[in-house]
């Protein structure tokens, strides 16, 4: 079992390298060939004479080439230096750093809420199913599943926010107040309406997944014969429902860890929320490479966690995996 754990994780650091080396060569591509030009996107409407443009880009290091680029930014990366932020003037790692505090807050609200919400009503939908609460749940997660974030965003802070007043339009703190002077009250007021749009984003197919897993081991022949043995339809659905999919909703669940990124740049943006998603609009927007090369080797070590935890997972729930990773050493 030793031996095969061992070849577990080598195998798993040996994927995780070869992602990050891909993720960053296809991030410094798309950057470098992009049609805005770093320096002009730096000095806006600035007029500045060619020897000054030329030495910003000395600065930068944009006047090597492209292949002596990206080894000179993996090898700072690999002692821990990102490089500085042309857009906030400061290092790569201190933007990351807080942004990713407010990101993660919101995002993790949203993972939580759109698990425990998608599992329930996935059970409740595949327990009636064909009935009328089921034909509520479907109708309502295919309108989610095709209903763009940003637009739900806007009606969710029509709603709320302008309308009932319930939440505040923004922001992760109260205007004009010292971040220091926050109180945790105030931060979850402002964290109530993003978290919950972010959350739909993923909660619709974990809704559609789980009741169709659900329906299928209900209708399998083992759960069958429990029914006929006098086992109660709650009995059913914890002893053989849970059990089957649990699996499949936790490798749903991680896995939409790489959309909930996708999400939080719209869903920031709508409401102005300081995170990972609107910094990495403001980067792209000013052609910031330095902090758009850190956002892309940040989220996919993020995402890559993610699907780590999820395999790890895997063995803990169900016994037969681990048994049979241990069987192979």
């Amino acid at each position: 079992m030793k031996k095969g754990l061992l070849k577990y994780l080598f195998s798993t650091l040996a994927r995780m390298l070869v992602l990050l080396v891909a993720v960053t060569l296809m991030s410094f591509l798309l950057v470098h060939n992009a049609p805005m030009d770093p320096v002009d996107a730096f000095l806006g409407e600035i007029v500045v004479s060619e020897e000054q443009r030329a030495k910003i880009a000395e600065h930068w290091g944009l006047d090597k080439s492209p292949a002596e680029q990206y080894v000179i930014w993996v090898k700072n990366t690999l002692h821990g230096d990102m490089g500085e932020s042309r857009t906030y003037h400061e290092p790569v790692t201190k933007v990351l750093g807080e942004r990713f505090r407010a990101s993660l807050l919101l995002m993790g609200t949203a993972w939580i809420l759109s698990g425990v919400l998608g599992l329930l009503l996935g059970i409740v939908a595949g327990v009636y199913k064909d009935r009328w609460p089921d034909r509520i749940i479907k109708t309502f997660s295919l309108i989610l599943a095709s209903t763009p974030v940003f637009w739900i965003g806007l009606l969710v802070l029509v709603v709320f926010a302008v309308e009932l007043q319930w939440f505040p339009l923004g922001l992760a703190v109260p205007i004009g107040k010292v971040e220091s002077e926050v109180t945790w009250m105030e931060r979850l007021h402002h964290l109530v309406l993003p978290a919950l749009t972010l959350s739909i984003t993923g909660v619709a197919n974990i809704i559609l997944h789980t009741r169709q897993k659900l329906i299928d081991v209900m209708e399998s022949e083992y759960v069958l014969f429990a029914r006929a043995r006098g086992e109660t339809l709650k009995q059913l659905v914890t002893r053989h429902g849970l059990r089957n999919i649990a699996l499949p909703a936790i490798t749903l669940q991680f896995a939409s860890i790489s959309e909930l990124f996708g999400g939080s740049v719209l869903a920031e943006r709508v409401f102005s929320y300081p995170g990972l998603g609107s910094t990495a609009v403001v980067a792209g927007m000013q052609a910031d490479a330095p902090l758009l090369l850190g956002i892309a080797l940040f989220s996919a070590l993020f995402v890559f966690a993610g699907n780590l935890t999820a395999n790890i997972l895997y063995g803990i729930i169900d016994p037969q995996i681990r048994e049979g990773g241990g069987s192979n050493g």
